[in-house]
Parts: structure tokens; sequence; C-alpha cells
């Protein structure tokens, strides 16, 4: 008789355990003002930049096996490290998991090791709706001389964005990369989908498919629940860079989205210094957390300058794009895609910190950089 009792209770526990195998029981809801305010406040003030290792065209060739370049990212991580920066915002690609998932996740964990020798914790990008519709694995074209930006690719591109039967190799995706690294300590943040609704109007919007931004708004909030599918214990945000954000309710469609599914607010502004303190104070309504994840583009206004002392004093934490002067060439300007340099460069750069050779681009900001990355 109680062999039997335990042989039903050993049933009953192994049914029970398949059942919660089943079910998205690990899913967590968005985290609360209060949860979020936690996080923060072990997060020293942060500052980081948008990286690409400089012989990288865009994330493909950062990424896959035969272009990925320890020694070069080790080197250029360093810089970073260098001014005392703490994080740097690295994008991936759906692509390079549907490639060899494996292979990919030993890659982003040989990255963590190489970032956290060199106290930075990375916020990672899984999708992008920017520039090129079209990507493609393997060898990536050259730069297009004198042009911005020229050989970056969206994820996931305009066919898998509009073709609602890849939605599940999509969310394998999201659900696999982040649940490998769910509770890595070594990981600052998830950044879900940057500019979803980006309809690239100097460059590929010829390409980009109609529709595209109610597509992503369809989407967009099924991204948020996959991701919180596996309980990550980093913060999950997607990144404001249009709209008006007095309130939800002048928010677009997209805008709101991201508003509302995010647990930390980040957004990006390459705006002058009051635009800037603009958008940070009507996002401080929202009563999260902020992080700036894009700002610094020289000669739009944006510099480090001019920002960085009224994002300390907000205590929003700052991303600029572009750390090293390479292949992506984002010293340029976005009106090179109009008007190629092709005569030589700009006068001032657009984006980007340093030489390929470690030398700061403007030794001032090196050491504005360092001096704020000391303070608490």
């Amino acid at each position: 008789m109680q062999s039997v009792s335990l042989l039903r209770r050993t049933i009953a526990i192994a049914i029970f355990a398949a059942c919660i195998a089943l079910l998205p029981a690990c899913a967590r809801e968005r985290w609360t003002p209060e949860q979020a305010k936690a996080w923060a406040a072990q997060q020293p003030y942060t500052t980081g930049a948008n990286f690409l290792p400089s012989n990288a065209i865009n994330q493909l060739e950062m990424w896959q096996a035969d272009t990925f370049d320890p020694v070069t990212i080790d080197r250029e991580l360093g810089y970073a490290d260098g001014v005392g920066m703490k994080t740097m915002r690295v994008f991936l690609h759906d692509l390079l998991w549907q490639q060899d998932a494996a292979g990919f996740s030993a890659r982003i964990d040989k990255f963590l090791a190489i970032a956290a020798k060199h106290h930075i914790k990375p916020v990672f990008v899984l999708f992008d709706s920017c520039w090129d519709p079209n990507p493609k694995l393997g060898p990536q074209h050259p730069p297009i001389p004198g042009v911005h930006n020229s050989g970056w690719v969206q994820s996931p591109g305009r066919t898998a964005l509009m073709d609602p039967a890849q939605e599940p190799r999509l969310q394998t995706f999201v659900t696999g990369v982040i649940a490998k690294f769910a509770n890595d300590p070594r990981i600052l943040a998830w950044d879900l989908w940057n500019e979803p609704d980006n309809g690239n109007g100097s460059s590929y919007h010829r390409e980009d498919p109609p529709h595209k931004a109610e597509r992503v708004a369809q989407l967009l909030p099924q991204v948020f629940a996959w991701a919180r599918s596996v309980n990550p214990s980093q913060p999950l945000t997607s990144g404001l860079w249009q709209s008006d954000w007095s309130s939800l309710d002048t928010m677009n469609p997209v805008a709101r989205i991201q508003a509302t599914e995010s647990d930390i607010m980040t957004f990006h502004n390459y705006g002058w210094p009051e635009d800037f303190e603009g958008a940070v104070t009507k996002l401080e309504k929202l009563g999260r957390p902020i992080l700036c994840s894009e700002y610094m583009a020289r000669g739009a206004g944006s510099t480090i300058d001019t920002i960085l002392p009224i994002a300390y004093k907000h205590h929003v934490g700052v991303i600029n794009w572009g750390l090293v002067q390479g292949k992506e060439q984002t010293d340029l300007p976005w009106d090179s895609w109009e008007k190629p340099y092709v005569n030589g460069p700009p006068t001032v750069w657009h984006h980007d910190l340093f030489y390929a050779d470690g030398r700061p681009y403007r030794e001032r900001e090196a050491q504005l950089l360092r001096e704020y990355n000391s303070r608490p």
C-alpha cells in the first residue's frame, strides 16, 4: 500500500513537472517602476558607445565565424575602458542565430568575457529597422566610398518582417539568445528593437516594404512577450526615437508600445542641448530610469561637451554612436547618402571617438568622459 502511494506521488510529480515545462511558467510581467528603480540604484553612472569593431562594416561581419575578431574587439574595448565607459550597445542579427545558434552563442560568450575584462556591460540589440532591408549572410560588400554606414543591414530583413510564417523563427531567435544569457550579470540590458518604424527616408525608403510601421506595431508587442517568456533578470527596452512624447496619448502607435512595454525608458536624441533636455523632462514623467541609447552628432549640435553635463544632472546614462573610426564610416554625416564625401572627410567628424590606433578624435572629449565616469 505504501509503495502504491509512493508510486502515485512520483507519477503526480512527474505529470506536474511535465505540465510546467509546457507552460510559459517563467514568464515575468513588465517591471514595476519600483523594480526598475531598484535595478537602476545598483548601477553606476553609465556612459558608453554603440560598438562595431573598426574592421567590420555591419553586425553580420562583426559576428560571423570567418570575420569575428576577438583581438580587434579586445583592443578597441580597451580604448573605451581607458575613458571609463561602462557599457557598449551591440547589435545582433536573427540570421546569425538561424545559421549557427551554438556558434553564435559561443561568440557572444567570448565577447562578454572580453567586455568584462574591460569593466563593460553591454546592451544587446536584437532587431533593427535601419538601413539595408535585404541582409545576406556570407562576405559583406566593401564600404561605398564617402558614404555614412553604407553596409548596415536590417534585422529582420524585409521578407522576414512581412511574412507571418517566419514569426516562429524570429521567436526562436529572441527566446533562444535571451534564455542563454538571461541570468548573466555581464549584460546590462536587452534592447529588443532599434527604431522599429524607421522608414529610411534618405537611403533605402524605396526598398522598405509598404505598411512597415503597421506591421511593426503588430509584431513589437509579441517580441516583448517572447523576451519576457524566458524571464530575463536584465531589463527589456526599445528606444523612443520619434513622435511627440508629451504623453502616451500624443505618441504614435509604435512609440506608445515602446513606452508601455519597456522596463526602463531608453531614447535617441541627436539634437541641440535644449532639445535633449526637453526630451528628458518629458520622459521623466513616466517615472522610470532613463538611458539615452543614441546621441552625439557633432555637426547637428549634439556634442559630448554640451550633452554630458545635462545627462548627468538628470542622472540619465548616455551612449554615443560610434567608438572607433572604421569601415562603418560613421565619421561621415548622414547627408553623405545624398552627397558622398569622395573628395575628403568633413570638417568635423559626425560620430566616433577614436582613431583606429587609439588616439582620441578630441582629447577634451576623452577628458570629459574620464571625469564624468569617475563620478558616483
